[in-house]
């Protein structure tokens, strides 16, 4: 357990810290292009439905508010984060000795399966966007989003890595 809290904890800060550069990311896309990120309401509103047992909506924006839904949605953004972050971690221990970006950007592109095969069916808009207006738009929008988290991974790892050096084995 000594050895594997200070990985778990370098694993939160890493998973914190890239959803922060993913959101920053987010950010820049609405300034630069008028799109708007996911609103995480919308990801609060679905977790808090899960208590009755409703997974699938036909339309998440229409469902019925939840109590807290933004502040659900924004915990649940950054927890998720952070075990995709850890996953990182636990697949490849040594990364965080010194942190490379291939590594990062293919766990943030694989994230990607999460909102295509997860979420947006659950949110009602199909498999990988397959009910939007613009499925392949949608798709990139996620793809770049999932990349951006990917970049923000190594970015937070080698600030971490640097910051608070790996002692001794492991």
């Amino acid at each position: 357990m000594s050895k594997l809290l200070p990985k778990l904890a370098r694993a939160a800060v890493t998973g914190i810290g890239a959803t922060a550069v993913m959101d920053a990311g987010g950010e820049v896309v609405r300034r630069t292009t008028g799109v708007e990120p996911l609103d995480y309401r919308l990801l609060g509103r679905w977790i808090g439905h899960l208590r009755s047992g409703k997974v699938r909506h036909e339309n998440i924006r229409a469902a019925e508010p939840v109590p807290h839904e933004r502040e659900l949605g924004w915990a649940a953004h950054y927890t998720i984060g952070t075990a995709f972050a850890a996953a990182l971690v636990a697949a490849h221990p040594t990364w965080v000795r010194r942190p490379t970006l291939l590594p990062a950007l293919l766990t943030g592109v694989a994230t990607t399966a999460a909102p295509w095969f997860i979420m947006q069916p659950a949110f009602g808009l199909g498999v990988a966007a397959a009910k939007t207006p613009d499925p392949a738009l949608v798709r990139w929008r996620s793809l770049r989003t999932h990349a951006i988290y990917g970049f923000g991974i190594f970015l937070a790892g080698t600030a971490v890595a640097k910051l608070v050096p790996v002692r001794g084995q492991g």
